[in-house]
């Protein structure tokens, strides 16, 4: 219990349940970390390696991200532990039993994340009314099909590389995590002139110096099969993929992709987070001291919370590209102006800019 904690302090969290339910075999962990800005949103993360701790750490990631995009909306993650490749009869059994296990908890909005989709959150809601990242056939805003966060790290990187005087147009893009994020980011980038010189999924890297061919790879994807069966580029091992020379390079997959051990092997100019804590701490202080330019993950992903928050609200597919572009935009330069103004680490810069919004709101409510 003691251990359950750790991560606590005077933002939260306000609620760590443990989910058992024996009949269907669901374990799952939910944290709702502040909810002082409104009821919170986070994704519903599945797979088989996930922990409390990952859960604590996404949750209170999402109070900053949502704090700092201006939402009206808290921070909380939830995690189901199963594999996501599961037959499709006993996914939907084991999510729909989740959606019924938080059916009472109402300051929790789940959302999709690694694992999940807009037809899981299809069942949520039809369990309980309450999910965001619907199919459109049921109101909803796919995030993932219209690619809200690779689009909002296109906009941070487009901010970003004016403090590092980098040109979009034939930058050299890598991609670790070749999943909705990553394959948008990478199609976004392209628009704008850029070049995937190497993606890597759970399987393998393939690199092309001469850039490989995003939309066979997106079709590679969406037929169910790996960067491996690419008949084009070099493949390496899912590990290279953090050493390969570029501009910008993009972690789009787990936590703690980048460490103190592995850091040094990095070689880019802008390290985008276009996954939630994928880099540690120690990582991220090297970083700064390379003048590597690191863009926070809860800055840089923000677009996929957006443009939940934005069909929560009952808006349109083009008011979140539209609210996507402004805030992240808006709040990616106003974290380098202070970084560089201040000499700080830009996550310091970016923590002090959403800790402040929470902890005002938090005046305004009973319980603070």
């Amino acid at each position: 219990m003691e251990d359950a904690f750790r991560f606590a302090d005077d933002l939260g969290p306000t609620k760590v349940i443990h989910i058992y339910e024996p009949r269907t075999g669901l374990k799952a962990v939910l944290v709702v970390d502040n909810v002082a800005c409104g009821p919170s949103i986070g994704g519903v993360r599945m797979a088989p390696d996930v922990s409390t701790q990952e859960c604590f750490r996404l949750a209170r990631a999402m109070t900053l991200k949502n704090a700092a995009a201006g939402l009206r909306h808290g921070g909380g993650k939830s995690v189901i532990f199963a594999d996501p490749r599961m037959p499709a009869a006993e996914k939907e059994r084991l999510v729909r039993a989740f959606a019924c296990a938080i059916g009472d908890i109402k300051d929790y909005i789940a959302g999709p994340d690694m694992g999940t989709d807009e037809t899981c959150m299809a069942w949520v809601h039809d369990e309980i009314g309450r999910s965001v990242g619907l199919p459109p056939e049921i109101g909803g805003i796919p995030l993932d099909r219209i690619g809200a966060t690779g689009f909002g790290l296109s906009v941070a990187i487009d901010v970003a590389r004016r403090f590092c005087d980098l040109e979009i147009e034939g930058a050299r893009v890598v991609i670790q995590g070749f999943g909705s994020v990553g394959q948008h980011a990478a199609r976004f980038l392209a628009e704008k002139g850029a070049v995937l010189v190497a993606a890597a999924d759970s399987r393998a890297t393939l690199a092309n110096p001469g850039g490989l061919n995003i939309d066979a790879l997106m079709r590679l994807k969406r037929d169910g099969k790996s960067l491996a069966d690419h008949d084009a580029g070099e493949k390496l091992d899912r590990g290279a993929v953090i050493g390969i020379d570029c501009d910008i390079w993009i972690p789009a997959a787990r936590p703690d992709v980048i460490r103190e051990n592995n850091v040094a092997c990095l070689k880019t100019k802008i390290v985008a987070q276009g996954a939630n804590i994928p880099v540690t701490a120690a990582a991220e202080a090297a970083l700064h001291e390379r003048n590597i330019l690191s863009i926070p993950d809860f800055i840089a992903n923000a677009g996929g919370v957006i443009c939940g928050a934005v069909e929560y609200a009952g808006g349109t597919q083009r008011q979140a590209f539209e609210t996507i572009e402004e805030k992240i935009r808006h709040n990616t330069q106003a974290v380098l102006e202070a970084s560089l103004a201040q000499a700080v680490l830009p996550r310091v810069a970016a923590a002090g800019l959403a800790r402040r919004r929470v902890e005002r709101a938090m005046t305004y409510r009973r319980w603070s």
